[in-house]
């Protein structure tokens, strides 16, 4: 797929795999929208960022994935921002045993209410061109570790 052009929202957007994801597709043209709780960090990815890239094509939204309105907010500020969107990145996600209902909110139901928001505003007959949806997992859920087995469960 040829991203030039397209914009893009990834979650967990500030760090790690999902700094990554953004670095990538600002490589290949794309604009993009970094979501992450973490404020700090999204600002400081998003000045590294411009250095790099033009600031315009970058965009920081703090949100927690696991607040259904926030998240719908996120979508709807990205679509005012660049005025579409064509690729999602479910990306967030945690390894918490202690706080397993946390992770279950963030690796999993954030994850489908992502698919169905990204669903939702890329339809064509909603106004929309299509686009990708890109879920983010763990090979955690390929083999059940029995030190962290709650993580392993969720990851599937």
């Amino acid at each position: 797929m040829h991203v030039n052009g397209k914009v893009a929202l990834v979650t967990g957007g500030a760090q790690g795999i999902g700094r990554a994801f953004v670095q990538a597709l600002l490589g290949k043209g794309a604009k993009v929208a970094l979501l992450d709780r973490n404020p700090e960090a999204g600002q400081q990815s998003k000045a590294a960022l411009d250095e790099q890239f033009e600031a315009q094509r970058t965009v920081f939204i703090q949100c927690d994935v696991t607040d259904t309105e926030q998240l719908k907010g996120a979508f709807k500020k990205v679509i005012e921002h660049f005025g579409r969107l064509d690729i999602v990145v479910n990306n967030a996600g945690v390894n918490n045993e202690k706080d397993w209902e946390s992770t279950i909110q963030i690796n999993l139901t954030s994850v489908i209410r992502g698919t169905y928001l990204g669903l939702e505003y890329m339809r064509k007959g909603n106004g929309g061109d299509g686009g990708v949806i890109i879920n983010i997992s763990s090979l955690a859920g390929e083999n059940i570790f029995y030190i962290d087995t709650f993580y392993s469960l969720v990851s599937i």
